[in-house]
């Protein structure tokens, strides 16, 4: 069974910058009851079907098949609930591993996580100086909930 061990970080966005122009990234969530998020995700001429599975931790299952990208746009178009993750992804090298931070817009913007994908729960890695707070274990931080509860409204409750 394929698995995803992965963690997320806060970004300290006045200490992080991003080193190019990073990736445009479009994706939505088709509905869906229970604890297992499909999504259809874009990135520039390239689209993928992924499924995943409940989260314990940092692990879960998922599963990833590349999909013709007019059936992605048409699934996001048709099938999918508002609002989109809209985002840009930077690939940083840091300390041998490569960190994905993703800068958020739309109803997201002013969010910045970091994560880190990893060969086993276990695995060491050194924190880089702009990452802040782990939030693997905060659902609020994962995509599939950011769609039904944005970051722009958390800054409305506090």
């Amino acid at each position: 069974m394929a698995k995803e061990i992965e963690r997320k970080f806060t970004v300290d966005k006045s200490s992080w910058n991003p080193g190019d122009a990073g990736v445009r990234v479009r994706q939505g969530y088709l509905p869906i009851s229970g604890k297992t998020a499909v999504r259809v995700r874009v990135t520039g001429d390239s689209a993928w079907l992924t499924i995943k599975g409940e989260n314990k931790g940092p692990v879960r299952s998922e599963f990833e098949y590349p999909i013709p990208l007019t059936d992605a746009h048409q699934i996001l178009d048709e099938l999918c609930e508002r609002p989109f993750i809209e985002k840009t992804r930077y690939l940083v090298n840091y300390a041998g591993a490569t960190w994905e931070v993703d800068v958020f817009d739309g109803e997201n913007a002013g969010l910045i996580i970091a994560e880190i994908e990893l060969a086993s729960e276990n695995q060491k890695i050194e924190l880089p100086p702009w990452v802040l707070t782990e939030v693997t274990d905060d659902p609020r931080y994962y995509n599939a909930n950011l769609i039904k509860y944005p970051f722009k409204d958390w800054l409305k409750a506090s």
